[in-house]
């Protein structure tokens, strides 16, 4: 069985609809859909579902997002212009500086020429272009709204990328500062230590437990230099590894979720992605059950990807979506079902989503220009806890050694 999706007309009413239904093909699709008194338009088999073999070599091919940004806008352009899609891919494969790119696009045009659609030459590259993109593409092509279809995509991408941008720009400081201060406390523990407490084993005093388990590691770093890198390495790529498990994606979701400031940076850049994504599928012609299915795919954080696992099950059950998503209100501020609530009675969920959305980037926004001031003050106790400790550490045995001499 394969999943398609597809989009059929009443065959009373005449009203085009779209969603998604297994079948064993196309014939079996169109078949299911006359039972139901619907008549199969168009169909596609799902991309993902449909055993796209993602090669080893394909995980490490990226294109970055902003590249995808200007392509995805500079592409809407050239159509509404009148150019051929094929001939608007080619233009774009020749500007490119970027080689991974611009073979997928020579790839995609081949398949233009071979007569595919332009969602089924993304569709082959998963790792670069994902679901969401892929199948606003399809609908813009089956629905004949290509070129309005990109605009809304481009729109997409680069409120994507204005969000991320803003979230990096404000934890480069802090990292800066962390690595900064690993590295003066390796040097410090390598070089400068050994020096000082040369002095205090000479002497041949008690010292106190502070001071002996900072010699502890010193000594440890300087005679097994070569566990102490391994030993590293070890800790990044395991914890790498174990963030890839579903255990890992649950314990990390968890905490990033719950962390003072960083946890309400993550829940308002997650609540804007939803919107933001839910109201573009919405609005290029995607059905409710289908957007919510790829908004899931989207989201990285596992929580919220339960919380539309359930409104997915709810909404095809017939329950409506904020009702669903009021009982995440961890994750999910009470401002977004209520004006969810508003866009389903009034019929603009679409519109109102919309405005949530900008309303949550407005938020990250100001939270970002001041992430500095506010995480400035908890670094510079954290900073000056490290420093005050290794003073200590160092300054009771110095006194002990002046109370013996005296």
């Amino acid at each position: 069985m394969s999943k398609f999706f597809y989009t059929a007309k009443n065959s009373l009413t005449g009203e085009t609809s779209g969603g998604e239904m297994e079948a064993q093909d196309e014939k079996s699709l169109a078949a299911d859909l006359r039972a139901s008194g619907l008549l199969l338009t168009s169909s596609r088999e799902e991309v993902i579902a449909s055993g796209i073999q993602i090669k080893f070599f394909d995980r490490f091919r990226r294109v970055p997002l902003k590249e995808k940004m200007t392509f995805t806008r500079n592409l809407a352009v050239m159509v509404s212009s009148g150019l051929t899609v094929s001939r608007a891919v080619h233009n774009l494969s020749l500007q490119t500086k970027n080689k991974v790119f611009k073979e997928i696009l020579d790839s995609v045009n081949d398949d233009l020429q071979s007569g595919k659609t332009l969602s089924e030459g993304f569709g082959r590259y998963p790792t670069v272009f994902n679901e969401l993109f892929v199948n606003m593409l399809y609908v813009g092509e089956v629905s004949g709204n290509l070129e309005e279809v990109l605009e809304i995509l481009a729109l997409q991408l680069e409120k994507e990328n204005d969000l991320l941008s803003k979230v990096r720009g404000a934890l480069i400081y802090p990292a800066v500062i962390v690595v900064a201060m690993i590295g003066i406390a390796i040097l410090m523990l390598v070089y400068i230590l050994p020096k000082i407490t040369g002095v205090f084993k000479d002497l041949n005093v008690e010292l106190p437990a502070t001071t002996q388990v900072i010699m502890a590691i010193s000594d440890f770093m300087i005679n097994h230099s070569f566990i102490t890198i391994g030993l590293s390495v070890i800790l990044v790529v395991g914890t790498k590894i174990f963030a890839g498990t579903v255990p890992g994606k649950r314990f990390f979701g968890f905490v990033f979720v719950r962390l003072p400031i960083i946890g309400n940076i993550v829940i308002k850049v997650n609540c804007a992605r939803f919107s933001r994504i839910y109201s573009s599928l919405l609005k290029s012609g995607i059905s409710v059950v289908n957007a919510l299915t790829i908004v899931s795919k989207t989201l990285a954080n596992p929580y919220y990807k339960d919380a539309f696992a359930e409104a997915i099950a709810g909404v095809q059950k017939g329950e409506e979506l904020s009702k669903i998503i009021g009982k995440y209100p961890v994750i999910f501020p009470l401002l977004v079902p209520q004006i969810l609530e508003v866009g389903e009675e009034t019929g603009k969920t679409e519109a109102v989503l919309q405005r949530l959305a900008e309303f949550y980037e407005e938020e990250v926004s100001q939270i970002t220009k001041n992430m500095s001031s506010i995480i400035e003050p908890i670094l510079m106790l954290f900073i000056g806890g490290g420093v005050g400790f290794f003073a200590v550490a160092m300054l009771q045995p110095m006194y002990s050694v002046l109370g013996s001499i005296k």
